[in-house]
């Protein structure tokens, strides 16, 4: 038989544009030869569409789109992820076979951790779902389905599927990719059935699917795997044994046997086996994509960030050209008297080499004029952080004021170990419409920066990544001044924010207590910050306002 897996990218709540791209998928798959072809989790609408599935008229509107969709569909049949309003609401695989809705399967396992809050939204189904399809039996399931070892791969594998499907929404961190194909794998192979995963691809807010759509047989050898990160029709052929249903499997429905008699194909995508991508790579890869789709799916047509000569805005830099193309990013360079002329150099320096438009706003004048205007009320205190902070401020307003005038998307350029430690400004630094690198720490952010020169000739000068970092808010200002090096902070703020490590777990596994305290008193007390940081990609296994939701207000002690 051969399959086709559609890894598409849908637009949350576009539910016309995501019917019109199911409908081109399907009609592709069915010239590339296909018997049967899987669209993503929730395809109709996009994933997730959060409170959208709370508004009755979008699940009407899915409902009438899903119906357009199968009556074209001949010759083939299509399982489509959709919400089904059945009573209650089911994340649902529609079965589309000769013109109609020929069957739905309900998710069983509904995840409800980190980004996930499906219980919000869905009941959950009680049982598993095959269909026949040219005398093959094929089971059914979606996204955490498989995830959960038992019900209902196996009970449909013990009524007699050679093969289960799984339609997916599975977002992307970092090593996620390899370790669910290794689970998928094991899932095969416990069962001696087949398994097809479709996954979605594409950025949505916070989110990125990096696809990775394969099929793996029956030995858990993987024999077709799609690209990452891009949209991919895979097809394959595979030799499923012939079955028959044993109706004494209570927990698993028959939908529907169909015949389909598809035209013979010799498509290039046959047996694809893409490579996966390392992980530093694939992070790259995800914060690419996120950028490229939030700024096209929410209408920007350039971006904008300050260029400070610093690693993370030359990171964001090389990343937002990376996504939209040099013509459509423009960096600014906003110097104070506290800007060194080597960092100045080099931020000219990589804005010629990636070939952005660089605009001048020196920040000098400004600064005298607000000190004049506080002098008054600041009479008789020195000059402290205060200061400090209106330079990031100012540089906060002029590029807010860029985007204001132009559309322009402002893109914040704080990493993830900052913002941990609250080592920003409010309405300065943080100010913008998409932080990159929110969920990026300091030691990752070199790490890409030395796999984007190497892509890409050298264009991030290799100053930016010896010299110390710095905020140049003050002279002779360095992080190191306020914070512990990367080297120790990163593995420690892994502890104790991914891990939820303690203090004493933490002295434990070795880190300096005093640091310990130091740290953990940071973090406890920048939650309010972070409360008010714009939205950024996840690329970590736990990511600030998508996954680690604390209290602002709150006394407990590590």
């Amino acid at each position: 038989m051969r399959i086709a897996l559609a890894q598409i990218n849908p637009v949350v709540g576009d539910i016309a544009g995501n019917e019109l791209l199911i409908k081109n998928s399907i009609a592709d798959a069915l010239a590339a030869g296909a018997a049967l072809v899987c669209l993503p989790e929730l395809a109709l609408t996009g994933y997730p569409p959060e409170d959208l599935l709370l508004k009755e008229h979008v699940l009407a509107d899915a409902a009438e789109a899903l119906e357009r969709i199968a009556r074209d569909v001949e010759g083939i049949v299509a399982i489509v992820g959709y919400p089904q309003r059945d009573g209650a609401v089911y994340n649902s695989a529609a079965v589309l076979a000769d013109g109609r809705v020929a069957g739905n399967y309900k998710k069983n396992h509904l995840p409800n951790y980190g980004v996930f809050d499906e219980h919000r939204y869905f009941e959950a189904g009680s049982q598993g779902a095959l269909i026949e399809l040219n005398g093959n039996l094929i089971g059914l399931s979606i996204c955490e389905d498989i995830w959960t070892a038992g019900s209902p791969e196996s009970d449909e594998a013990a009524a007699g599927a050679s093969l289960i499907v799984n339609l997916s929404a599975s977002p992307f961190q970092a090593g996620k990719g390899i370790a669910r194909e290794q689970m998928l794998a094991e899932r095969a192979t416990a069962n001696n059935v087949a398994v097809a995963f479709c996954a979605q691809v594409g950025g949505q807010d916070e989110l990125v699917f990096d696809g990775h759509s394969l099929v793996i047989d029956s030995g858990g050898a993987t024999i077709a795997r799609a690209p990452q990160f891009e949209q991919w029709l895979l097809s394959c052929e595979i030799e499923l044994p012939e079955s028959q249903f044993d109706s004494n499997v209570d927990s698993v429905e028959l939908l529907g046997s169909f015949t389909t008699n598809p035209p013979s194909s010799d498509t290039s995508l046959d047996h694809l086996l893409a490579p996966i991508d390392g992980e530093d790579e694939a992070v790259y890869a995800a914060l690419v994509l996120g950028t490229r789709d939030y700024a096209d799916k929410n209408g920007f047509d350039r971006a904008v960030l300050g260029l400070s000569g610093g690693v993370d805005s030359a990171l964001v830099a090389c990343i937002a050209c990376d996504a939209l193309g040099a013509a459509r990013v423009s960096c600014v360079t906003m110097p104070s008297e506290f800007s060194s002329e080597a960092t100045y150099s080099d931020a000219i320096s990589l804005a010629g080499s990636l070939g952005v438009e660089l605009l001048e706003l020196p920040i000098g004048d400004l600064m005298e004029l607000y000190g004049a205007l506080l002098a008054p009320t600041f009479d008789g205190r020195p000059a402290d952080l205060t200061e400090e902070n209106l330079q990031a401020r100012i540089r906060g307003n002029l590029l807010m004021a860029l985007s204001n005038k132009f559309g322009w998307l402002v893109l914040t350029t704080g990493n993830k170990s900052e913002m941990a430690v609250g080592y920003s400004t409010l309405y300065g630094d943080s100010a913008g419409g998409f932080a990159v690198i929110k969920d990026v720490p300091k030691t990752l952010v070199y790490r890409l920066c030395e796999l984007r020169n190497l892509r890409n000739d050298a264009a991030i000068p290799e100053s930016i990544l010896t010299r110390a970092p710095s905020a140049e808010l003050r002279a002779d200002q360095a992080d190191e001044d306020s914070l512990p090096p990367y080297e120790i902070l990163d593995p420690l703020l892994e502890g104790y924010v991914e891990q939820d490590l303690g203090a004493e777990q933490l002295i434990a596994a070795g880190f300096d207590a005093e640091i310990v305290a130091q740290v953990i008193g940071l973090v406890d007390r920048a939650e309010y910050k972070r409360r008010q940081q714009p939205p950024g990609i996840k690329v970590t296994g736990k990511a600030f306002g998508r996954d680690r939701r604390m209290p602002i207000t709150n006394r407990y002690k590590a």
